[in-house]
């Protein structure tokens, strides 16, 4: 897989996303028209138009969310994680761990854009920034700490950039902006940068 084939199949998904949405707008244009007093059942139509795009994004803003875990942390586990922390900032630049620390997710560029990586999997930015491909990636271990599952998915990344886009499922491809407003307020600077650095990726090129 290259840039070309990751723009192919982010198409792909938008024609597929479009065909889904669209006959729920044509049969709410119909019913209005042949039966206006139908007007109920017009905006119940437009609103499932509405809706399956939004739930395709949340979908997406999903492998960059933090995974829910237990309230209790033990001394153990909070050693571990710190531990993690550190092996992971030994990764990244200063800059990218200040980031990390601030978002959870960790900003990489690569050859096919701006990568935002989290502990479930990462987002892929496009199109000079405007367009986001989220990926999602199971790590095996369950009881890794966070830092751990997103040191993991960088460095796969690193490894075999084109593998990682081929091998992860594709749980979104579409505007930025649809992953931004479901992430909360906090990590949003982090897909910020990695847009960024698909523009500056795009200027280079």
């Amino acid at each position: 897989m290259d840039a070309a084939r990751v723009r192919r199949r982010g198409a792909l998904w938008t024609l597929t996303t479009f065909a889904h949405v669209v006959p729920f707008v044509a049969a709410g244009v119909v019913l209005f028209v042949v039966q206006p007093l139908a007007v109920a059942v017009s905006l119940a139509s437009f609103a499932h138009a509405w809706i399956i795009p939004m739930l395709y994004a949340a979908r997406g803003a999903n492998v960059l969310r933090p995974k829910r875990r237990g309230a209790v942390v033990g001394a153990t586990d909070a050693g571990a994680a710190a531990t993690a922390v550190g092996l992971l900032g030994d990764l990244v630049d200063h800059d990218t761990r200040d980031l990390y620390a601030q978002t959870g997710l960790v900003v990489e560029r690569g050859a096919l854009g701006g990568w935002a990586v989290g502990e479930a999997g990462a987002v892929l930015l496009t199109s000079r920034g405007r367009r986001a491909t989220c990926f999602c990636v199971r790590v095996d271990d369950p009881d890794l700490p966070p830092a751990d599952r997103t040191a993991h998915l960088l460095l796969a990344l690193r490894a075999d950039e084109v593998g990682f886009a081929t091998v992860a499922n594709m749980a979104f491809s579409g505007a930025r902006w649809r992953i931004a407003r479901r992430l909360p307020a906090e990590m949003r600077p982090a897909l910020t940068a990695a847009a960024a650095l698909d523009r500056v990726y795009d200027t280079a090129s």
